[in-house]
């Protein structure tokens, strides 16, 4: 009789692209903090060791997500309208609007995740709360550098306050998201947009 050899199959693998985007919608739904290893294993359809195995810890998973979204469009669309527009205050019209179209939730998580993320970060997770912060601050040195070029090129008074104007779209852009997590519509962001550009220098 010919012995019989036990075969031991191969631990099942997952689509690491498909579970960071899992991963993302959770933590866009939720933020970081109310984010637990066990929901994100969960919503991932993975085991906690394959999560580690594959992403490192829950801060690690979390930066590449936020990466991840840093290529979408929801991620996208700020710079792409500073950088294709032929003025400054097309850029910011086109930025506004195109956050309220963004932000208003219909085919994802309403609000921006980079904004929203942050909500409740304990003292525990300062690392994350400054990545975060790095992020939100690094996109008011665009709209800085932006309202700078505009004032040498003339579009812009040259006494134009080109940082407290920079502080403003950021403040209206964060202020968006958070409408929208409320349960703003996207015409209703589009409101806001409008309005917000009545503030556009002479």
């Amino acid at each position: 009789m010919a012995e019989r050899r036990t075969v031991r199959g191969r631990p099942r693998g997952f689509d690491r692209d498909e579970a960071l985007g899992r991963a993302l919608t959770l933590f866009w739904e939720r933020g970081y903090e109310a984010t637990s290893v066990s929901d994100l294993t969960a919503a991932m359809g993975i085991r906690p060791a394959s999560l580690y195995a594959a992403f490192g810890d829950k801060k690690s998973l979390f930066k590449e997500v936020v990466d991840a979204y840093g290529r979408t469009p929801a991620g996208t669309y700020m710079a792409a309208a500073l950088r294709e527009e032929p003025t400054a205050r097309a850029a910011f019209a086109r930025m506004l609007r195109d956050a309220a179209v963004h932000q208003s939730g219909t085919a994802h998580p309403p609000g921006c995740l980079v904004i929203s993320a942050a909500t409740n970060v304990t003292a525990g997770d300062e690392e994350i709360a400054a990545f975060l912060r790095g992020m939100r601050e690094a996109n008011k040195a665009r709209f800085r550098d932006r309202l700078r070029a505009a004032r040498d090129a003339g579009e812009l008074p040259a006494d134009a306050d080109t940082d407290g104007l920079a502080d403003y779209f950021a403040a209206i852009v964060q202020g968006m998201s958070q409408q929208a997590r409320d349960g703003a519509t996207e015409a209703e962001l589009a409101r806001i947009a409008d309005r917000a550009m009545a503030a556009w220098p002479a």
